[in-house]
């Protein structure tokens, strides 16, 4: 089965009597529903509820959390746990040559040495299983994982969307259980919670595809030289997009064509998403 491992991948550990209550206070995902054998997305925010981290999330024993995380901020992001730790008896630490494999399809554990693979709750409708332990002895494929990766809507930060810059709605985590909507307050949960209320979010996750090969990923989607929204991940003729869904609507009711540079583009909502385009939308001259 198709395998890869994601060199540029980190984990970093949390675990004492205290970790899942420290943890539960200030990231999205609510930890009360998370199920050991399951790797969960989330965020840490900032008070104006903006992704400062992305990671996934999962349990390590009893009283111990993993979170694996790009590893060039996994510095940034032990630190800044660290700050709001406080006195919770919680100890916090990147953990050494810690390998990232991730494999997919139907029997996708035999591509791993760890019979503990955890499964990546991001996925609706395809298996795929994440482990962290030994080097793998070749690298498998990453490039079908990006590709696997768009295919199925699934945006991360530094390929997709800068942290700092997205709310957790731009990128699905309100729709992949990166956010609790039920669990107590977190960093930034009055703005998420509020957007989550009102319906106010516009920018989403977008999957592109187009009759030719794609610009390079941050190229500007356009509409009449108007922005809507820019390319992320991109792998030959399809590529993901974060966009304004009202202005995507507007320019498909007004039959006109959506760039990225200088490709024409077709936008869609991947096929496992509750979101739809409103119906409401800005004019055709604004878009």
């Amino acid at each position: 089965m198709p395998f890869a491992q994601l060199k540029d991948h980190a984990l970093i550990s949390v675990s004492g009597p205290d970790a899942e209550h420290f943890l539960q206070n200030i990231l999205t995902t609510d930890l009360d529903t998370l199920q050991p054998g399951e790797a969960k997305p989330g965020a840490l925010l900032s008070p104006q509820g903006k992704i400062l981290f992305d990671f996934l999330i999962s349990r390590a024993g009893d009283n111990g959390f993993r979170l694996e995380c790009r590893a060039d901020i996994a510095d940034d992001f032990v630190r800044r746990l660290m700050l709001y730790r406080l006195r919770a008896k919680a100890e916090i630490a990147k953990q050494d040559q810690a390998f990232v494999t991730v494999a997919w399809g139907d029997d996708s554990t035999a591509s791993l040495s760890d019979s503990t693979a955890l499964a990546d709750m991001r996925f609706r409708d395809l298996a795929v299983r994440r482990a962290y332990g030994d080097e793998a002895k070749d690298g498998g494929d990453p490039e079908a994982w990006q590709v696997l990766r768009i295919a199925n809507g699934i945006a991360e930060s530094g390929s997709d969307y800068q942290l700092g810059d997205a709310f957790p709605h731009d990128v699905l985590l309100d729709e992949t259980g990166g956010v609790g909507f039920k669990k107590g307050c977190y960093i930034g949960q009055e703005v998420v919670s509020r957007m989550q209320h009102r319906g106010t979010a516009r920018r989403r996750v977008l999957i592109a595809t187009a009759e030719n090969a794609m610009p390079a990923s941050g190229a500007e989607l356009t509409v009449d030289g108007r922005p809507v929204g820019a390319l992320g991940s991109v792998s030959g003729k399809t590529g993901l997009a974060i966009a304004r869904i009202d202005r995507v609507k507007a320019a498909v009711d007004a039959g006109k064509k959506i760039v990225a540079g200088e490709v024409p583009v077709t936008l869609t909502i991947p096929a496992w998403a509750k979101f739809s385009f409103p119906q409401d939308t800005v004019s055709a001259e604004e878009a």
